[in-house]
């Protein structure tokens, strides 16, 4: 029985021991019974969570532009052991993390519609929801707003990313980015 649980389970989408395990779990499967079966999936190769986190990563970042952040919460809600994560989400270095928030804010650009503060705060925000850094966020928003008219790039220019990042990391921001008081 328990081991039918943990196939159906991976046949719909590779899963980590901590899920297949909540799985049994829920289905009144014993803790012992559980264990053996697991421990028997993890000799053969059925259940790595390593190799699931760098597919996780690998395919959430380059699928939904994920940034560490979301990507390290994300796997620690599947379960995945904190030193599996953090080799997993060292591949992802902070030059293609940039590169990807850039790529996200050009496409989202093309669309956008306002004045550039405004316009500015939406890219911003939907970063920082994505789980970039405020210091990548604003940069990469900066740069693309910089090179997509002279009123935006006037605008640009105004923004010091450096300080709007340290007021972020200080709680001195209000949810629009702008600073507080």
């Amino acid at each position: 029985m328990a081991r039918e649980i943990c196939l159906r389970q991976l046949a719909v989408r590779p899963r980590t021991r901590a899920e297949l395990a909540g799985a049994l779990a829920k289905r009144g499967i014993s803790d012992e019974v559980s264990a053996q079966v697991l421990d028997r999936y993890d000799e053969v190769g059925i259940i790595d969570d390593a190799a699931f986190a760098r597919a996780w990563v690998s395919s959430r970042h380059a699928g939904r532009g994920l940034a560490r952040r979301a990507l390290a919460n994300e796997l620690r809600q599947r379960g995945v052991d904190g030193d599996v994560a953090s080799e997993a989400l060292g591949e992802l270095d902070e030059e293609t993390e940039a590169e990807t928030a850039r790529a996200l804010v050009d496409r989202k650009l093309r669309s956008a519609r306002g004045e550039p503060d405004a316009v500015f705060r939406r890219l911003v925000g939907m970063l920082a929801r994505k789980g970039y850094p405020p210091g990548v966020a604003i940069r990469a928003v900066k740069d693309a707003l910089a090179a997509q008219s002279a009123e935006a790039a006037e605008f640009a220019e105004q923004i010091d990313a450096d300080a709007l990042a340290d007021a972020d990391a200080e709680g001195e921001l209000d949810r629009d980015n702008r600073p507080l008081g």
